[in-house]
């Protein structure tokens, strides 16, 4: 970074711990009534934004920590199934009691069971964040929010427009047409 200021170089070390340009302003030395702008001008400097692209392949680098393999990552928590975790189905039993007319009277118990964990692929134990259970046996298999997941991917894949979700098929409160928001063309999650 001998290219840059010492307060760009700062600049730079700062943005990179959580990528808050206004923030990272101000830790640089920047004044906080500036900071803002500052930061949004520092961002977009040639130097300083080759110097953050730079300092991020290092950290790659050194972590082996790629854009791959985050998406991968994410992957497995977007596409998860829960039937890879866990089985469930509903028994049917006579009580061995009969009603008014005679005919037997049944008992419908469910029963969820956790498959075994030698038998959960890598990708389905990567999404499962918790497995409990209550003090009357009662199972309960949390997987990571798919969606949350499912958005970086196509956010990371640049799937996605700015603007609002579209309404419904007969179109919003304005009047637009379906799919249609007071965005751009489209949602923020159209395919472009």
């Amino acid at each position: 970074m001998t290219d840059l200021t010492d307060k760009q170089a700062r600049f730079v070390r700062e943005y990179l711990v959580d990528l808050n340009a206004k923030q990272a302003a101000i830790r640089a030395g920047y004044s906080p009534r500036s900071a803002e702008v500052e930061g949004s001008r520092l961002l977009r400097h040639p130097k300083v934004s080759a110097a953050i692209a730079r300092e991020r392949r290092e950290v790659s680098k050194r972590t082996g920590i790629t854009p791959e393999s985050v998406v991968s990552e994410l992957a497995k928590l977007g596409f998860s199934d829960i039937r890879k975790a866990i089985t469930w189905r509903s028994n049917v039993t006579e009580t061995g009691e009969e009603d008014e007319d005679g005919v037997p009277t049944t008992r419908v118990t469910n029963e969820v069971a956790l498959r075994n964990s030698d038998d959960i692929d890598d990708a389905t134990a990567a999404a499962i964040t918790e497995i409990s259970q209550t003090k009357d046996g009662a199972l309960k298999v949390k997987l990571a929010d798919k969606r949350a997941a499912l958005v970086d991917i196509g956010r990371h894949l640049g799937m996605f427009r700015t603007g609002s979700a579209p309404s419904d098929e007969s179109g919003d409160a304005q009047g637009r047409p379906p799919g249609k928001s007071s965005g751009d063309e489209g949602w923020d999650g159209l395919l472009q």
